[in-house]
């Protein structure tokens, strides 16, 4: 049992009185407490493993009635998601814990020179989190946020100018930078490293990279806005692979399901068996060191239900990506009642690119069971297409895999 926990006995059990005080925190909450009922407070690992996680909405629930509010300094409010489901509430201290990711992962120092390009404000977290562990690291920072498409230019021909030496992003806002300044000739030869949370690490990027930034490497970091920064990892590691945090706990559940129990006494959020819909393994990082590191294998809420069929959304996205001249691919479902009207494949492609939409969707609905079926009396509900930009969210600056809108 205890062989699916990213920490063995000895080390995770003496601090899993914070978990029992989560357990007491969340017996509080009257839409919760009944599912508790009949479990006593985990003193082993197995005893935790025993209890039921917390799934979608439930520590919205929890933290609608807990409304925590750390013991010193400002309580920052933060929301994830909203892309593919309901956003989700958390809340962290100032600092945002980035003391204890500091502590064991330092991509950056005092002589970096480091843009923050994570989305700021709009209660999403990452930008300010990147900028307590900039503090810490006790670099320069530019502090730049968001741009639009017309800003590109400028800001690219500053960042060289300033010996930019490390940026930082979601892998979308990421691929943006990078594939405009690739397209434009830009050439950054003083960026090394690429820090990046919040969506999958897209290996697109690496092409990008190599051609306007030779020398830059990738420093990654896993967490949700519930969690906070669960795992990291180096240029030296794979990149779904993540070393835990000391006070992170992880465990692999039924059909590799991940979810996250914190250790640190100081976490705002009742964290206990929490799920974000990844899956994933315990194994050992090629890196070398010591310990369990997690491997993330990709959501499991990436699986959407079309016309009471199973769509793997991640399938098509990497089909069409393989195709010659396309960036990026996304699914964008169409809704009304509750039932799909029409799927679109959105395609993002390279400057001057043309790939042949009719043979790509040909090609789809022939392959794909589920597309075949559900559009069967239909197809011309089924379509792909080219467009200038992908459906993102505003806050947060993400692009995901799948979008569903509902039609008028």
């Amino acid at each position: 049992m205890t062989d699916v926990f990213s920490l063995p006995p000895d080390a995770a059990e003496p601090h899993l009185h914070v978990a029992r005080r989560s357990l007491e925190r969340l017996r509080t909450v009257p839409g919760l407490a009944p599912r508790y009922a009949g479990h006593d407070g985990p003193a082993t690992l197995e005893g935790l493993a025993a209890l039921p996680p917390l799934v979608k909405d439930d520590l919205n629930v929890a933290l609608a009635h807990l409304e925590p509010q750390a013991g010193q300094a400002a309580t920052w409010l933060f929301q994830s998601g909203g892309s593919t489901g309901a956003p989700k509430v958390g809340y962290a201290p100032t600092g945002f814990y980035m003391a204890g990711v500091y502590a064991h992962w330092r991509p950056l120092d005092r002589d970096d020179v480091f843009v923050n390009a994570w989305g700021a404000g709009r209660m999403w977290g990452a930008h300010f989190l990147a900028a307590a562990l900039a503090d810490l690291c006790g670099c320069r920072i530019i502090a730049l946020g968001s741009v639009t498409r017309d800003e590109y230019a400028d800001w690219l021909a500053f960042f060289a100018a300033r010996g930019v030496t490390a940026i930082g992003g979601t892998p979308s806002v990421l691929r943006l930078w990078f594939a405009n300044a690739r397209a434009a000739g830009v050439r950054l030869p003083a960026l090394r490293k690429v820090l990046w949370l919040g969506e999958a690490w897209q290996p697109q990027l690496e092409e990008d990279m190599a051609a306007v930034a030779p020398d830059a490497r990738r420093w990654g970091m896993f967490g949700s806005t519930e969690t906070w920064v669960v795992g990291t990892n180096t240029p030296d590691c794979p990149a779904d692979t993540f070393h835990t945090l000391p006070e992170q706990l992880v465990h692999v559940g039924p059909d590799g399901l991940l979810d996250f129990t914190t250790l640190d006494p100081e976490m705002l959020n009742p964290v206990l068996r929490y799920r974000t819909g990844d899956a994933g393994e315990l194994t050992a990082c090629p890196c070398g060191r010591p310990g369990r590191a997690m491997r993330v294998l990709g959501r499991r809420d990436a699986v959407v239900q079309l016309r009471g069929l199973g769509l793997h959304v991640d399938e098509v996205v990497v089909r069409v990506e393989q195709e010659p001249g396309v960036a990026r691919a996304q699914v964008l479902i169409t809704e009304r009642g509750g039932r799909a009207t029409g799927v679109d494949v959105l395609l993002l492609t390279d400057p001057g690119a043309r790939p042949d939409t009719g043979r790509l969707r040909k090609e789809l609905l022939s392959a794909t069971f589920t597309l075949s079926t559900a559009f069967q009396h239909d197809p011309e509900s089924f379509r792909v297409r080219t467009v200038d930009e992908l459906v993102s969210n505003d806050r947060t600056g993400k692009t995901a895999a799948f979008v569903v809108r509902e039609e008028a």
